[in-house]
C-alpha cells in the first residue's frame, strides 16, 4: 500500500514539529531521488521494509541497487535495528515526508515526537526545521537512469575494486567487544585525589536508556573495562516523570516500575565493579502547550509549543521533591545526582533567561529561583535519608549570578563547572575563548577557578567537568589520542584542589587511555610528571619495547592539536564529526550548518572568528601534524615484537589517528572547496578561471582518496563514525557515496559548469 494513502498516519505525522519546511537538498550525483533511498537505507534498513515505504517490491529494491555497484544487504539484526534510529532518521531527513519516514521506522508519531525533543534534542541537531519532501514513489528506471546507474557501478568498481560488501567488523561490532568480559581480571581501585570519576557508557541510547531492557546501556564487560581505566563511576540520563509518578498526567510515568528495576539492577551491576551509577537532571521537563488547558496555574515561560512548569509554585517544587525522594527510596544505592538548570533544553522559567515574562518568577532573581530549585533536589534525597550525592553543574548560568546562585546552595552540594571554560587562547593570529568541550586547550580556566573558590568558601566539595577521551573538536573517533594535553590537564586539576572529576558528556565513555591518564595523575601519595603518566599507561597498553615511540607519539599529537581553531561554531558546526563523508555541492545549499548533525557547506557558519585562510591553514597544519606522527609510530613498530594484544592496541590506535587525520584535512578541503567555488562564479577571465578550475579539481581527488580511506577504516573498525548521542554520523557507504558524489563534481567541471 502506498504509504502516503495511509491518512490517520498522515494526520499523526502532520503534529510533528516542521519549523520553516524549506525545500529539500537536491543529491544530484544520482540520477533520482529514489535510488539515494535506496542506497542510503541499503545496510541499515530491512530490505522488504525499503520496498513497502515506496510501493516496490523487494526484488525491485535489489534490482535498483545490485544496478548501482551494491552487493546482497547484510541482514539488519534486530540489536543494530534498534541502535540505529537516529542514524536512519538523520539520512531520510532530506528525502522522506513524515508519514514515509514513519513507516520505515515503523513508529507512531508520539515515539517520533518523544526522539526529537528528548533524544539530546536531535531536532536542534536537525536544525529546527523539516524539508517539505514530496511523497517518494518507485518508478521503474528508465534508459537514461539505468545509464546512470551503469556510471555509478562503474566508479563503484573503480574506487573499491574490493567490492562494498562486509568488512572485517560489522556495524556495532564493538557493542559485542565491549560486552564481553576482559581476558584479566580486574584490578583494585586505584586510590585518587579525584573522587568520584565517572563517565557516559560508550553506546548507551540517550533519551529513555531504561525502557528497552535488550538494550543493556552498561553491560558487565563495559564495567569492567571501565573500571580497569580508572573509572568509579557511571551516569545516563533521567527523565523524572518517566522514573516517578507525575501528578498532573498520571499517563507519562506508565512502565516507570520497569525501568526503576532496571535501574537497581544496574546499581548492583556496577557495585560489583566498585562502580557508582549517577542520573542526570534536566528539570522540570517542559510540556505541551495543550497541558495548560488543564493546568493553567503551573504555567511558567512559554517556548515554540512548550511552556515550562514554573518552579516558583510550591505544588511544582514538591512534586520535584517527591520524585527525587521516590527515586532514592526505590534505588537505594544510587550514588547520586547531577543536575543542568540552564541547559538547550527549556526546564525552569530562568533556564533560557525569560523569566521576565513569567508573572512570578520575573518578580524574584534567577538566583533565588535556580537555587530553590536546586533545593528541591536536594530535599527529596534528605526526606529519604540517601546518601547520594546531589551536584549542581553551573553550566549556563550567567556570570552575574554565580555569586549570589552559590552563596544560596544548600549544605550538602556539591559544585561542578567546566574546567577549560572561558579560557583564552591565539590560534591562526586570532584571539579567542575556549568554552567547552575542548581537549586542545587545557584547563582550568578563569570561570572555573572563580566559581569553585566561591564553592570553597561555602565549604561545598568541588567538581571539574571536562572531556577526556574525545571532544566536539571530533566527535565521532572513541578517543583522541592527544593524551599529553589531557594528562597536563589532569594534572592542573591536582594543583587546584578538585575534588572530583566528570570525564565527559555522552562522548568520551570508551574504555581508552585517556581516562587511564587521568586515575593515574591522580594518586594518592605521589605527584607524577606527565612524562612518567604517560609511559605507564604506555607500557600497560604497548609494552616497554614500544612505550618510548608511544609517548612520543602522544606529545606530537598533542602539539599538533593544539593547533585547532576552537570556536563554538566550529565544535558544533563544521564537518569535524562527519569528516570525508560530508558532500560537496556544485551550488550552495542555502542551508545553515546544524549542530553536530549536517555540516552542508555552510563555511561562515563553521569558521565562528577565524578568517577563511587562516581557518583552512590550521587544519591542513594539524592534518600535517597527525600525518607526522602516524609515520613515526608506525616505523618505530617495525623494530618491535608485540604481544597479540599489544599489536591489537597499536592497530586501534593508528585507526583511530589516521580518522582524526582524514576528518581534518577533509575539513580544509572542504573550507577550500566553498571558497574556490564562490571565486570561479565570480570569475570572468578565462586563464584565472582554469587555474581556479585545477584548484578544485586538486580538492575533489584528494576528497576520494579520503573517502576511500575512512571506508577502510570504517570497514575494519566499527568505533570510527560513532557516538552514543548521535549513534553513526556516518556507515562505510557514506563514504563511497562521497566518491560519486565528487566524481559527479569532477564531471561537471570538466564539462564547464
Amino acid at each position: 500500500m502506498i504509504p502516503t494513502l495511509l491518512g490517520g498516519l498522515l494526520m499523526a505525522a502532520l503534529e510533528l514539529p516542521m519549523g520553516p519546511a524549506p525545500e529539500p537538498v537536491l543529491f544530484s550525483h544520482f540520477p533520482n531521488t529514489l535510488s539515494c533511498y535506496v542506497w542510503r537505507n541499503w545496510e541499515l534498513v530491512p530490505t522488504e521494509r525499503i520496498a513497502e515505504v515506496v510501493g516496490a517490491s523487494p526484488g525491485q529494491i535489489l534490482e535498483l541497487g545490485h544496478a548501482m555497484g551494491l552487493e546482497d544487504p547484510p541482514p539488519v539484526t534486530e540489536d543494530q535495528w534498534r541502535r540505529s534510529f537516529l542514524t536512519i532518521i538523520r539520512r531520510n531527513w532530506h528525502l522522506l515526508p513524515y508519514d514515509q519516514l514513519l513507516e520505515l521506522l515503523d513508529w507512531s508519531a508520539e515515539e517520533l515526537a518523544f526522539t526529537l525533543r528528548e533524544d539530546d534534542f536531535f531536532f536542534v541537531k536537525l536544525g529546527l526545521l523539516k524539508p517539505k519532501c514530496p511523497p517518494l514513489t518507485y518508478s521503474e528506471p528508465d534508459a537514461g537512469v539505468r545509464e546512470r546507474l551503469a556510471e555509478i557501478a562503474s566508479q563503484v568498481r573503480e574506487a573499491f575494486p574490493e567490492g562494498l560488501g562486509p568488512g572485517r567488523e560489522a556495524l556495532f561490532q564493538f557493542v559485542r567487544d565491549l560486552s564481553t568480559p576482559p581476558d584479566s581480571p580486574r584490578e583494585e581501585p586505584r586510590k585518587s585525589l579525584f573522587s568520584p570519576r565517572y563517565c557516559y557508557s560508550y553506546f548507551a541510547l540517550y533519551g529513555d536508556p531504561l525502557a528497552d531492557t535488550a538494550l543493556d546501556p552498561f553491560p558487565e564487560g563495559l564495567l569492567a573495562r571501565l573500571a580497569g581505566a580508572g573509572v568509579e563511576g557511571v551516569w545516563l540520563q533521567a527523565v523524572l516523570y518517566k522514573l516517578a509518578p507525575f501528578p498532573w498526567q498520571p499517563e507519562l510515568s506508565e512502565g516507570r516500575e520497569a525501568r526503576l528495576a532496571g535501574l537497581r539492577r544496574l546499581v548492583a551491576k556496577a557495585a560489583k565493579q566498585g562502580l557508582k551509577v549517577y542520573l542526570y537532571l534536566n528539570e522540570p521537563r517542559a510540556m505541551p502547550r495543550s497541558f495548560f488547558n488543564d493546568h493553567p496555574d503551573l504555567k511558567g515561560v512559554e517556548e515554540l509549543d512548550h511552556g515550562t512548569l514554573c518552579t516558583s509554585v510550591p505544588e511544582v517544587r514538591e512534586y520535584l521533591t517527591l520524585a527525587i525522594e521516590s527515586i532514592c527510596r526505590e534505588v537505594p544505592d544510587l550514588g547520586g545526582f547531577f543536575t543542568i538548570t540552564a541547559s538547550e533544553n527549556l526546564t525552569n522559567c530562568c533556564s533560557h533567561y525569560q523569566h521576565a515574562s513569567c508573572p512570578r518568577c520575573s518578580k524574584r532573581s534567577p538566583e533565588e529561583t535556580v537555587s530553590e530549585l536546586i533545593t528541591a533536589f536536594r530535599e527529596g534525597i534528605r526526606r529519604a535519608d540517601s546518601s547520594a550525592m546531589l551536584i549542581a553543574w553551573d553550566w549556563g548560568w550567567k556570570d552575574e549570578w554565580a555569586e549570589g546562585l552559590i552563596g544560596g546552595l544548600p549544605e550538602g552540594v556539591a559544585l561542578m563547572s567546566v574546567s577549560e571554560w572561558s579560557l583564552p587562547i591565539r590560534r591562526g593570529g586570532v584571539a579567542t575563548t575556549v568554552g567547552e568541550y575542548s581537549i586542545s586547550a587545557i584547563g582550568p580556566g578563569p570561570r572555573a577557578a572563580r566559581n569553585w573558590g566561591l564553592a570553597r568558601k561555602r565549604g561545598l566539595a568541588t567538581l571539574a567537568k571536562i572531556q577526556a577521551g574525545t571532544t566536539w573538536e571530533i566527535g565521532s573517533v572513541p578517543y583522541i589520542p592527544a593524551l599529553a594535553n589531557v594528562a597536563q590537564h589532569a594534572k592542573n586539576l591536582r594543583s587546584a584542589g578538585v575534588d572530583g572529576i566528570q570525564l565527559g558528556w555522552t562522548l568520551g565513555g570508551y574504555p581508552s587511555p585517556n581516562l587511564e591518564v587521568v586515575a593515574e595523575m591522580g594518586r594518592l601519595g605521589e605527584d607524577p610528571s606527565v612524562e612518567e603518566v604517560l609511559a605507564r599507561v604506555a607500557e600497560r597498553r604497548f609494552g616497554s619495547g614500544l612505550t618510548p615511540a608511544v609517548v612520543d607519539f602522544w606529545k606530537e599529537f598533542s602539539a599538533a592539536f593544539s593547533e585547532f581553531p576552537y570556536s563554538g561554531a566550529t565544535v558544533y558546526n563544521a564537518p569535524v564529526h562527519v569528516g570525508p563523508t560530508n558532500l560537496l555541492w556544485e551550488k550552495p545549499t542555502g542551508y545553515a550548518a546544524t549542530m553536530v548533525g549536517m555540516p552542508y557547506d555552510n563555511l561562515d557558519g563553521w569558521r565562528g572568528p577565524y578568517p577563511e585562510e587562516a581557518f583552512i591553514g590550521q587544519f591542513d597544519k594539524m592534518a600535517n601534524g597527525f600525518e607526522e606522527a602516524i609515520a613515526k609510530l608506525e616505523s618505530a613498530a617495525k623494530g618491535v615484537s608485540l604481544r597479540e594484544g599489544e599489536k591489537r592496541n597499536l592497530e586501534g590506535e593508528l585507526s583511530v589517528a589516521r580518522a582524526c587525520a582524514n576528518h581534518y584535512r577533509s575539513a580544509a578541503n572542504q573550507s577550500r572547496f566553498v571558497v574556490l567555488r564562490r571565486a570561479l562564479k565570480g570569475e570572468a577571465e578565462e586563464p584565472a578561471r582554469k587555474q581556479l578550475k585545477e584548484e578544485l579539481r586538486a580538492v575533489l581527488l584528494s576528497e576520494i582518496e579520503l573517502a576511500r580511506s575512512e571506508y577502510r577504516l570504517q570497514r575494519n573498525d566499527s568505533r570510527i563514525g560513532f557516538e552514543a548521542s548521535n549513534q553513526y554520523f556516518y556507515v562505510p557507504l557514506d563514504s563511497a557515496e562521497k566518491v560519486i558524489n565528487c566524481r559527479h563534481l569532477l564531471r561537471r567541471l570538466e564539462e564547464g559548469q
